[in-house]
């Protein structure tokens, strides 16, 4: 059994580990080397020029605000969207009542039907839903701002998005609802294979719900957790938050830069701006910080795997 071992593993992930060295490892050792560069990324002459960029970048104001901007992205929307997902999957799975004759564990009724309104903004481009909140935020049109008049509150007419206070949690709000849904399929596959036994058990010994998802539910599905915070927290650093601040807001990233993220950021220095060698330097400080960000979650959500 022992015998070409090695030849066959090697054949099997040759393929697949060249690929993604060509196509991720690559492209990003080359952005390493074009920010020490003056590359405008139209022409193909360029010289070095060392850490000028480094250290136009740390005195770079927008630089700083659009790093806190993604920071509170990437602490924020992980920490309200698990939260609200774990919430809704544990009353989907195990927070209904007890029917008369039926199991001990159940979930609530209609759970089924739940679970695909939950899920249904998934079915949507995110490019659709920034859209379509775009519209809903409109101060004179929206849908939001029309149901405070039609409740009596004319007076509590805020400008959403046009408001630096209120745009970037506004736009937050948007990536909770459009990704809440799968975190909650997600979870609620994790809690259908833990055993009714030990929810069972517990109920007996007087454990009421809350109990048995921060003694039962919480540990045995902690790995799922964990790997959907280093998820929400690389999409809420890259593509999703760029697509919903890039339609939704004006400028983009305004009002005075109030939703600018890093990867939006890059975006406007390299494509409107002609700067790409500037560009690719922030985008290897945008590397450090997800690295940096999926560490520290794997490190600290660290412990003893539990069996069942």
């Amino acid at each position: 059994m022992q015998h070409g071992k090695y030849r066959f593993i090697v054949g099997f992930l040759a393929v697949p580990l060249g690929l993604y060295a060509l196509f991720v490892v690559w492209p990003f050792i080359q952005s390493i080397y074009y920010s020490f560069t003056d590359w405008t990324g139209l022409s193909p002459e360029f010289k070095m020029v060392g850490f000028d960029n480094y250290d136009r970048m740390f005195h770079d104001d927008i630089f700083w605000k659009s790093l806190w901007h993604s920071l509170l992205f990437a602490l924020v929307l992980p920490l309200v969207t698990i939260s609200l997902a774990l919430f809704f999957a544990f009353m989907i799975n195990v927070g209904g009542r007890r029917r008369r004759g039926g199991p001990v564990i159940s979930g609530v009724r209609g759970s089924s039907f739940y679970k695909i309104v939950y899920f249904f903004p998934q079915v949507l481009s995110i490019a659709i839903v920034a859209l379509l909140f775009a519209f809903a935020y409109n101060p004179d049109s929206g849908a939001i701002n029309a149901l405070f008049r039609g409740i009596g509150l004319d007076s509590l007419q805020p400008l959403w998005l046009g408001d630096p206070d209120l745009a970037l949690w506004c736009v937050m709000a948007v990536l909770v609802w459009s990704t809440v849904g799968f975190f909650v399929v997600l979870f609620s596959a994790g809690m259908a294979s833990i055993p009714a036994d030990l929810y069972e058990a517990a109920l007996l010994d007087g454990a009421n719900r809350i109990s048995t998802f921060f003694r039962i539910t919480l540990p045995l599905l902690w790995d799922t957790v964990q790997s959907g915070w280093v998820y929400m927290g690389i999409l809420a650093l890259g593509a999703e938050s760029f697509a919903v601040v890039q339609i939704m807001t004006t400028g983009p990233g305004g009002p005075d830069y109030s939703t600018t993220v890093m990867v939006l950021y890059v975006y406007q220095k390299a494509f409107r701006d002609g700067q790409a060698a500037y560009a690719t330097t922030i985008g290897v400080a945008l590397l450090v910080v997800t690295l940096a960000f999926a560490a520290i979650v794997m490190r600290l959500g660290r412990r003893e795997r539990l069996e069942y």
